[in-house]
């Protein structure tokens, strides 16, 4: 009985950014569970390939190309799925982007994309699928924070800022929602091995001193987010609602 409230047989879930990285690792673990996957990113070369690796897998697998900041074309994708394919069970906000620079130079243009991008997208794919919730008076979201909205660091002030929003914007999707029957938290990965990372991954110095300063002592593995998003996704997590869950080795906890 116990592991069945992790089954996700007979579920389908979106996963916003999921061509690569965090969110091919998500896609690729909850079909594993047994849901059906929609993969959504913007470049539909890119997002065609990342879903015929996990076709070749054995697994379903749907694309749905939009792009997340646009709100208007958001919800026209998502209306048009629903209505076509099926429903939406399940939906991981995990498109994102980083820019790095000293807050003082920080160029305004950039600042915008990234609030369009991680903030604004939870805002527009969240409402365009939590309508379909609503009505069936049932749902999982599952949006994608960071360590950042805890921590701040030199050089990611703005990716901070949007970050520590997202995990604000899941409470308050919770406090709206919870009554209709949704279920909405967030994780939040530490540093990953991830090409979103690759500059710092790169960095003999960086590197060295994230193996010190995580209690884990290491980078951490896409994989292993999966565990809390099935979780999140799950029946087991059905009184869980606007908890951000930290994947992060530790280092949120310790000084």
């Amino acid at each position: 009985m116990s592991l069945t409230l992790f089954d996700l047989t007979g579920k389908r879930a979106l996963i916003t950014g999921s061509s690569q990285g965090i969110g091919h690792a998500l896609a690729r673990g909850l079909a594993a569970a047994g849901a059906e996957i929609v993969m959504s990113g913007r470049d539909s070369a890119k997002l065609g390939q990342a879903a015929a690796a996990l076709r070749a897998e054995g697994h379903i697998v749907h694309t749905l190309a939009f792009d997340v900041t646009d709100h208007a074309g958001v919800r026209a994708a998502v209306d048009g799925f629903e209505s076509e394919t099926g429903p939406i069970d399940i939906l991981v906000n995990n498109a994102g982007m980083q820019h790095r620079g000293p807050l003082e130079e920080f160029p305004a243009d950039a600042f915008e994309r990234l609030l369009q991008t991680n903030v604004a997208s939870v805002f527009h794919v969240g409402q365009a699928v939590a309508r379909h919730m609503i009505a069936r008076k049932a749902g999982k979201i599952v949006n994608i924070a960071s360590v950042q909205a805890a921590l701040a660091r030199p050089g990611i002030a703005p990716y901070t800022a949007t970050k520590g929003a997202v995990a604000n914007l899941t409470k308050g999707m919770a406090t709206d929602w919870a009554k209709h029957g949704l279920q909405c938290n967030a994780i939040a990965p530490g540093y990953f091995l991830t090409p979103l990372n690759k500059a710092l991954i790169d960095d003999p110095a960086f590197n060295d001193w994230l193996i010190r300063r995580t209690p884990a002592g290491r980078w951490g593995n896409v994989e292993e987010l999966v565990g809390a998003c099935i979780f999140l996704s799950s029946a087991a997590a059905s009184f869980v609602n606007g908890t951000t869950v930290y994947v992060d080795g530790g280092i949120t906890i310790s000084l």
